[in-house]
C-alpha cells in the first residue's frame, strides 16, 4: 500500500507541503488511522512520515523541440531536459504538467522527475530536416536545465554541445549554479553571438530562500554565476522571478543593486502566478511557514488577478494589473534608471551561422 501525501506535511530539502492526486485521477487513496497504532503512535508501519526520495524516470523521447504561438512569450520553440523539477519551488507555474503523466502537482513533480533519453539524436533529427529554420532555443521555460540531476545525466550539457557543432542560437534561464560547469561551452557560443543566460535571483534572504525553493542555489551562488559569467563574456540578466506581495517585493531595489554590481545587463520580473494546482499548493504552504501573513498575501494577489487567485490572460498574465502592479514596475523602473538601464535591454542573437548537415543521398 502505497501512502499518498495529501495532508500538510514538511519534508526538509521539499518545497511543497501536500502531495494532491492528478485532477485526471478517477479513484483517490487517503490514509486513514485505523487504530492499529503502536503507544498511540498515529504513524504505523503503512504509513511512516519519511521525507520521499528522488526517481529518476526515462521520459521516452520522439520530439525534443517544444514549439511556443504564445504571444507574450520571447521564444518560438524550446527543450525542456527534464520534466519535472528537484529544485522545488512551491510557486512553479510548470507543477500542473505532472497531472498529465497520472502524477501529483505537489511532492511527485519534485521527487519523480522525467529524462529526455536520446537528446543528442532527437535534436539532431531536429535540426537536419529539410527546411529546418534557425530561431532562438530556449532552455528553462517550464523546468531548470541545471537542477540537480544534471550532474548525473548531463543532457543540458550534451545539447548545448550539440547546437554549439551547428552555430545555433540558444537562450538559457536557471536558478541552477551548476551552470558555471558549462562555462567553456557557453563561452564558446558567445563569441559567435550564440548564447544569453538569464539567473533567476527571487531573494537574497537565504532563510527564505530554502523555504520557497529548497534545492535551488544560495543567493550568493546565484550573484557568483552572473559576475563569471559577465566575466567571461557571456550576456547575463537577472530575472527577480516571481515577486511575491508582503514575502520578496521589500527586495526589489536591493536585487537589482546586486545584479547590476555582479555585471548582468538588466533585471526583468515576473509577478508570482498560481495555475490550477499551484494556487492550493502556496496557500498552504504560506499557512505551514507564513501563517500571520497567509491572508494579506492571498488577498493582494487576488487585487493583481482582477479578484481571483490567477488569470491567464494574455498581456496580463506575466505583471498582473492594478495599483499594486503599477506599482512594482514603477520601483522597477526608477532601480535599473539608477544604474543607466531602462529594462527593456535584449540581446540579438545570430542566427546566419547555423550549419545544418542533412544528408547528401547519392543519384547512383
Amino acid at each position: 500500500m502505497e501512502r499518498r501525501m495529501d495532508q500538510t506535511e514538511i519534508f526538509k530539502g521539499r518545497g511543497a507541503t501536500r502531495n494532491p492526486p492528478s485532477r485526471f485521477d478517477q479513484t483517490v487513496s487517503e490514509p486513514v488511522d485505523d487504530g492499529w497504532a503502536v503507544d498511540g503512535d498515529p504513524d504505523d508501519d503503512f504509513f511512516p512520515r519519511i521525507a520521499p526520495a528522488t526517481q529518476f524516470l526515462p521520459d521516452q523521447t520522439r520530439q525534443i523541440i517544444a514549439k511556443n504561438a504564445s504571444p507574450d512569450i520571447p521564444f518560438e520553440q524550446s527543450i525542456n531536459p527534464y520534466k519535472g523539477c528537484e529544485h522545488g519551488c512551491v510557486y512553479c507555474y510548470a507543477r500542473p504538467t505532472h497531472a498529465y503523466l497520472d502524477l501529483s502537482p505537489g511532492l511527485d513533480f519534485e521527487t519523480k522527475i522525467f529524462f529526455k533519453t536520446d537528446p543528442v539524436k532527437r535534436l539532431k533529427e531536429a535540426l537536419d530536416k529539410p527546411g529546418y529554420e534557425p530561431k532562438t532555443i530556449a532552455f528553462g521555460t517550464n523546468t531548470d536545465p541545471y537542477q540537480p540531476g544534471e550532474r548525473r545525466f548531463r543532457i543540458t550539457r550534451q545539447l548545448l554541445e550539440t547546437l554549439l557543432e551547428y552555430r545555433h542560437p540558444v537562450s538559457i534561464v536557471t536558478k541552477g549554479g551548476l551552470i558555471l560547469r558549462d562555462l567553456d561551452v557557453l563561452s564558446a557560443l558567445a563569441e559567435e553571438g550564440l548564447v544569453s543566460v538569464a539567473i533567476s535571483i527571487t531573494t537574497l534572504d537565504s532563510t527564505l530562500k530554502t523555504k520557497l525553493e529548497p534545492r535551488t542555489a544560495s543567493p550568493g551562488a546565484r550573484l557568483k554565476a552572473v559576475k563569471e559569467l559577465s566575466n567571461a563574456g557571456v550576456p547575463v540578466g537577472v530575472m527577480m522571478a516571481p515577486v511575491i506581495p508582503f514575502l520578496n517585493d521589500g527586495e526589489i531595489e536591493s536585487i537589482v543593486d546586486r545584479s547590476m554590481e555582479a555585471g548582468a545587463f538588466g533585471v526583468n520580473y515576473v509577478m508570482i502566478r498560481l495555475p490550477l494546482e499551484v494556487a492550493d499548493l502556496f496557500d498552504a504552504w504560506l499557512k505551514e511557514h507564513y501563517p500571520l501573513k497567509a491572508d494579506r498575501i492571498l488577498e493582494r494577489i487576488r487585487d493583481l488577478r482582477g479578484g481571483a487567485l490567477y488569470r491567464s490572460r494574455f498581456g496580463e498574465r506575466m505583471r498582473g494589473t492594478g495599483v499594486y502592479a503599477d506599482l512594482i514596475a514603477k520601483r522597477f523602473e526608477v532601480a535599473l534608471r539608477a544604474h543607466g538601464v531602462t529594462g527593456t535591454e535584449r540581446v540579438d542573437l545570430a542566427t546566419d551561422r547555423f550549419r545544418a548537415k542533412q544528408k547528401q543521398f547519392e543519384l547512383f
